[in-house]
């Protein structure tokens, strides 16, 4: 698992140390899309298999619509439901968002840890470290790990990262809407979650 264990070393030494230092986020990011570059030339996998892009969205779509129906149930359940102005714009700046965090999770995590467990146990590890990268934001973790469990169940099944990364754009919507800035803490991790609950 050594370009997970760099992409998580990077990752989170950002968000723990560096950023804090003032080291743009250019860097992590520039590390981590290498290493998954350097990942997919080793492995020919780019997760951009057009077979099964139809099935794969049908599945995106349906555990999108269960997921967001559930995100903002409990938000009008815990009377923090609002509208945030949400746009076309937003959506164009997720989709390749969540596009990029999709590519690595599945064609470097997932694919890592399949290579050391069942297919079942690798959706739960790679869900796991993909919510421990959210840390210590406690509606964020919960909400990743969730996720991420149902992405990587897809695309162990229908091997195509575009659907899961429209999913993940249009999950974080319904997150920013159905909870107050005060519990998605503003959606920051490591230390700058941290400096926003003090």
């Amino acid at each position: 698992m050594r370009f997970t264990a760099a992409i998580l070393v990077a990752i989170l030494g950002y968000t723990w140390f560096f950023e804090a230092r003032g080291v743009p986020v250019t860097v992590p990011a520039v590390l981590v899309l290498s290493i998954t570059v350097l990942n997919g030339l080793r492995s020919g996998i780019w997760g951009l298999s057009p077979g099964v892009f139809f099935p794969a969205s049908r599945a995106a779509a349906l555990f999108t619509a269960v997921m967001v129906l559930i995100v903002l149930g409990i938000g009008m359940a815990l009377g923090t439901l609002h509208d945030r102005g949400a746009s076309l714009g937003d959506l164009a700046v997720l989709i390749p968002w969540g596009t990029a965090q999709q590519w690595v999770l599945q064609t470097v995590v997932l694919r890592e840890v399949r290579e050391l467990t069942s297919r079942r146990k690798s959706v739960i590890v790679a869900a796991a470290l993909f919510a421990i990268v959210h840390a210590p934001n406690p509606l964020l973790m919960t909400m990743t790990f969730a996720g991420a469990i149902g992405w990587c169940a897809i695309y162990a099944r229908y091997p195509n990262i575009l659907p899961l990364g429209v999913s993940h754009a249009i999950a974080t919507i319904a997150l920013l809407c159905a909870f107050s800035d005060g519990l998605t803490g503003h959606l920051r991790i490591g230390l700058a979650y941290l400096r926003t609950t003090r």
